[in-house]
C-alpha cells in the first residue's frame, strides 16, 4: 500500500478546484482514525474539515432523564429506525477499528459525491462480484472501495486500473452498507445500448414462431393471425426453418402472394389480403433503408438478421408492377456455403484431378454456369481448403455476400470507379498468393487476371457460359491472346445443382423406354480414361420422388452438384496456340480424349447411385 497518500478532502478539493467550483456534502470522510459518537456521548463541532468537505452530525442519543412513551405506529416507527441507525454506527465503527488494525484506509461512501467517470471504471457485473467500488478518481489518482481488500482479486484489479489509466491507485476498507451505497450509483448512470442496423430477431422468437410451423401450410395460418411486423419476423423465421434462400412477396390483383425459393424451386407459401399490402411494403422498405414513399422506381436495399452465434445478411430488390410492387429479399445465410470441399458433389476421380491443380502455386482455376449453379459455394469451398496462415487470400467481389475469417474481401463500387479491371491492379500489389474474382466479364479484366497466373498467383473466378468446353471459345472471342491464355489455364469446371432425393421416401420408379435408351447412351460414351468405373446398363434401377413430412411432400431435400472439369494439358495447350481461334465442339472432343466427364453424365451416374431422379437431370442438363 503506497505511504503517505493525499487525504480524500484534499483530492475533492482539489477535483473541484481544477472543475467548477460547487459545494459539496459529505458524510463522515477520512482517512485517519476518528472518534465516532457512541448512544451516550454527544458529538462535539466540526473543527478541521475544508469548506468542501463536511462531517455529518450524528444522531444525538437519548439522555438519561429523558422519557420515551411508547404509543402508536408513529413511535413505534421512529423508535426502530433510530435502533436501526445506531446499528449502522456500531458497525461502521466496527470497520474502522479493523483499518486501523490492518493499517488500511478506511472510507464511508454513505452521501459520498461518487462522480459517474470514477463509477464506470469497474462495471456494476465486477463490483458486485468482487465487492468493490471505484470511488475518486481525479487522473492522477484513483481511490477503490472494498469489504474485502486483502483479496488477491482487488490487489489485482487495482494494479489493472492504475496500469490501464496511468494512476496512482489506493484500496481503501468499506462495510457493507457503504457497498450498497456505490451499487445503488450503478441505477443512475445512463445505460448504452448498441445501436443495430437490422432486424433483431431473438432465439426465442424464430423458436416461438417455428414451433407452428410444421410444414407449408402451416404458415399461412400463423401469417393470417400476426400483425405488420410479426408478418416480417414470420416470413423470415420460416424461410430459415425451410432452408430457403430466396422470400418473394408479390403484389396480385386479389392478394399477396407469399413464396419460397427452396432447393431451387419456388413454392407457394401463403395468400395475404390485399389491403395489408401497403403496411407490409412500408415495413419491408423500413428495415431495408428503402425510399418508403417510392414504388414507380426499382431499389435495391439490404438489412440483417442478428442471431445468437451469426449475422444473416438480407439483400432486398423492389420493382414497380402492375398491383402494387414485387419484392425478391435474397437471404445470404453464412451457413449455405459453409460446405466443405470434399463434400461438394466430386466423383472420386474428379475430385483427385481438381485437388491436384487447386495444390498448384499459380494459374487459373475458372468455374462456369448461370446464375445460381452453386459457383459461388464452389470457389468459397475451394478457398476455405487453402485458407491457412501461410498465404494470403485477396476476394474482389460483386457485391460481398458471405465473410470469411482469414480473407480480405474486396467490394465493387463502380460509382467509385472502382471496377474489377482496377480492383484487381490494385490487389496484385498487396503481394497476394491467392486471388478470387468475382467474375470476368470484360477484355481488361481477362488480360489482368492471365498476367496475375502467369506471375506466381493461383487465381479463382467465374465466366457466364453453359459449360466447361465453352469457356475458352469466351475468352478468345473477348480477345484474349491465345498464347497468353494457354499457359495461364489450369482448370475449367461446369456445373449446375440437382435437387437430392428424401432418404426417408425415395422410391424405385421405372422409366420410360425413350428415356432409358438416352441415359443407356450417355452412360456408354462415359471415357474409359475417366478414371470411372463402367456402368452395368443391363441392370440399371432408378428412384423418384414420393413426398412425406421430412421434405415438406416435395420428395426433395437438399442439393448436389454435378460437374464437369476440362484439365489443360499439353496437346489442349498447343491446340489452343497453334488455332488462335476454337470451337465448343473441339473443346468437348479434346475433353474426350483427356476422359472428361460431362455434367449430364455425371448427373446420371448420381442417379444411378440414387442421390437424385432421372426426371431431375432431364429438367437442368438434358438427355
Amino acid at each position: 500500500m503506497p505511504g503517505n497518500l493525499p487525504s480524500i478532502a484534499d483530492l475533492l478539493k482539489k477535483k473541484t478546484a481544477d472543475s467548477t467550483p460547487a459545494p459539496v456534502t459529505v458524510a463522515q470522510t477520512s482517512t485517519e482514525p476518528a472518534t465516532i459518537p457512541t448512544a451516550t456521548q454527544t458529538p462535539g463541532p466540526t473543527t478541521s474539515a475544508p469548506a468542501s468537505v463536511v462531517e455529518a452530525p450524528a444522531t444525538p442519543p437519548p439522555t438519561a432523564k429523558a422519557s420515551i412513551i411508547i404509543g402508536g405506529n408513529e413511535t413505534s416507527s421512529k423508535l426502530t429506525e433510530k435502533m436501526q441507525n445506531i446499528s449502522l454506527r456500531e458497525r461502521e465503527t466496527e470497520v474502522e477499528r479493523a483499518s486501523q488494525t490492518k493499517k488500511i484506509p478506511y472510507i464511508n461512501l454513505k452521501g459520498f459525491p461518487i462522480s459517474p467517470d470514477a463509477l464506470v471504471l469497474i462495471p456494476e457485473e465486477q463490483a458486485k462480484q468482487l465487492k468493490a467500488i471505484s470511488f475518486l478518481f481525479t487522473g492522477p489518482e484513483l481511490r477503490i472501495g472494498s469489504t474485502q481488500p486483502e483479496d488477491p482479486r482487488i490487489k489485482e484489479l487495482a494494479f489493472e486500473l492504475g496500469e490501464r489509466h496511468k494512476t496512482n491507485t489506493a484500496v481503501y476498507i468499506m462495510s457493507e452498507e457503504s457497498f450498497v451505497q456505490g451499487i445503488k450509483m450503478y441505477d443512475a448512470l445512463p445505460k448504452i445500448k448498441p445501436i443495430v442496423k437490422g432486424v433483431q430477431i431473438t432465439e426465442e422468437e424464430i423458436v416461438k414462431f417455428q414451433a407452428q410451423m410444421t410444414d407449408f401450410s402451416s404458415i399461412a395460418g400463423v401469417l393470417e393471425h400476426s400483425n405488420v411486423t410479426d408478418v416480417i419476423a414470420v416470413v423470415i423465421a420460416a424461410s430459415l426453418k425451410l432452408g430457403s434462400s430466396d422470400i418473394h412477396i408479390e403484389a396480385e390483383e386479389k392478394g399477396i402472394a407469399v413464396r419460397f425459393r427452396v432447393d431451387g424451386i419456388l413454392q407457394d407459401v401463403a395468400k395475404l389480403a390485399a389491403d395489408q399490402w401497403k403496411k407490409i411494403i412500408g415495413r419491408i422498405k423500413l428495415i431495408s433503408s428503402l425510399k418508403i414513399n417510392v414504388n414507380d422506381q426499382a431499389q435495391d436495399g439490404r438489412f440483417t438478421i442478428y442471431q445468437k452465434n451469426k449475422e444473416i445478411d438480407v439483400r432486398v430488390s423492389t420493382i414497380p408492377t402492375s398491383f402494387g410492387e414485387s419484392v425478391v429479399m435474397r437471404l445470404l445465410n453464412p451457413d449455405s456455403i459453409a460446405v466443405e470441399f470434399e463434400a461438394l458433389g466430386f466423383r472420386p476421380a474428379s475430385l483427385k484431378k481438381l485437388q491436384k491443380e487447386i495444390e498448384k502455386p499459380n494459374g487459373m482455376i475458372i468455374t462456369t454456369g448461370p446464375t445460381g449453379s452453386g459457383k459461388t459455394t464452389t470457389l468459397y469451398a475451394i478457398l476455405r481448403k487453402l485458407n491457412t496462415s501461410d498465404v494470403k487470400i485477396i476476394t474482389l467481389e460483386d457485391p460481398v455476400e458471405y465473410k470469411v475469417e482469414g480473407i480480405n474481401q474486396s467490394q465493387i463500387d463502380y460509382s467509385k470507379d472502382y471496377t474489377f479491371a482496377k480492383g484487381l491492379r490494385s490487389i496484385l500489389r498487396q503481394d497476394p498468393d491467392i486471388v478470387m474474382v468475382g467474375e470476368i466479364r470484360d477484355l481488361d479484366t481477362a488480360e489482368i487476371a492471365v498476367q496475375a497466373a502467369l506471375t506466381g498467383h493461383l487465381l479463382l473466378s467465374t465466366i457466364h457460359t453453359n459449360d466447361a468446353a465453352g469457356a475458352i471459345p469466351r475468352f478468345l472471342s473477348m480477345g484474349l491472346a491465345p498464347h497468353l491464355l494457354a499457359p495461364a489455364l489450369n482448370a475449367i469446371m461446369g456445373q449446375r445443382l440437382l435437387r437430392k432425393l428424401c432418404k426417408e421416401c425415395k422410391q424405385i420408379v421405372e422409366i420410360d423406354t425413350e428415356t432409358l435408351v438416352d441415359v443407356k447412351k450417355h452412360l456408354d460414351e462415359i471415357p474409359e480414361a475417366s478414371g470411372e468405373a463402367k456402368v452395368d446398363t443391363a441392370n440399371l434401377k432408378f428412384y423418384g420422388p414420393k413426398g412425406c413430412d421430412k421434405c415438406n411432400n416435395t420428395g426433395y431435400k437438399g442439393r448436389v452438384g454435378a460437374y464437369e472439369i476440362l484439365i489443360k494439358t499439353v496437346d489442349l495447350e498447343k491446340t489452343i496456340i497453334e488455332k488462335g481461334t476454337i470451337s465448343e465442339y473441339d473443346m468437348r472432343e479434346l475433353g474426350k480424349v483427356q476422359g472428361m466427364v460431362t455434367m449430364t453424365q455425371d448427373g446420371l451416374l448420381k442417379a444411378v447411385d440414387g442421390i437424385t431422379s432421372i426426371e431431375e437431370v432431364k429438367r437442368n442438363l438434358g438427355l
